[in-house]
């Protein structure tokens, strides 16, 4: 049989998704590293990217992730009643014997969603180039931007650790108080302007 008549299946790990389901729930340090590399759309199946996204909102809202907590907030979601069960997510745990390797996991999906993309790509550029109809020009440069989002969007979330944010700010204050007359950012030359707006702050767009 030849090749086009088969239908391919997009690159995918089954098992990567379950370990990184499992280790996000076993491991909150696991939870943040994932978070920094994937989103939800990254993974496969569809279910893991659902336990992926629910389990991010627990930690934000400072819920800890257990059998009782995971079953709880996927009850919320409506999702199908096999996903919430106690047996689904116990087999998602027991399938981890460690979280220790949960970046590798995550690098697995990460790299398995970015193939699937360039594939959606490189399918519709294909289909451009058949039909012949729209000027080279202009799917090259479609070509061109479509990889290069591709390329962008390959991160993760910009997920942080709200204990950096804190700490972070608290600095930024302790700085401030430290700092003589009513200037705590960067001086602009012009004492009127300074006064108004105690300096170019890191935040401000000028």
């Amino acid at each position: 049989m030849e090749e086009s008549a088969i239908k391919r299946i997009p690159p995918h790990s089954t098992k990567a998704e379950r370990a990184v389901s499992g280790s996000m729930i076993m491991d909150s340090d696991a939870l943040l590293i994932c978070s920094e590399m994937l989103v939800s759309d990254d993974f496969y199946q569809g279910q893991y990217g659902v336990i992926f996204d629910a389990i991010v909102e627990m930690y934000k809202s400072g819920i800890g992730t257990d059998l009782v907590t995971i079953q709880e907030k996927l009850r919320e979601k409506e999702v199908p009643p096999e996903l919430s069960s106690v047996e689904f997510i116990g087999e998602l745990i027991g399938s981890v014997p460690t979280s220790a390797n949960v970046k590798n996991y995550a690098k697995i999906v990460h790299d398995k969603s970015v193939l699937r993309k360039l594939i959606k790509v490189t399918e519709r550029i294909a289909g451009e180039c058949y039909t012949d109809k729209t000027p080279l020009d202009e799917i090259l440069d479609d070509t061109e931007k479509s990889i290069f989002d591709v390329m962008q969007n390959r991160g993760g979330s910009e997920f942080e650790p709200i204990r950096d944010v804190v700490l972070r700010t608290l600095d930024s204050i302790e700085k401030a108080a430290k700092q003589k007359g009513h200037i705590t950012g960067l001086e602009t030359g012009f004492r009127d302007l300074d006064y108004k707006t105690a300096g170019l702050q890191k935040s401000d767009l000028i």
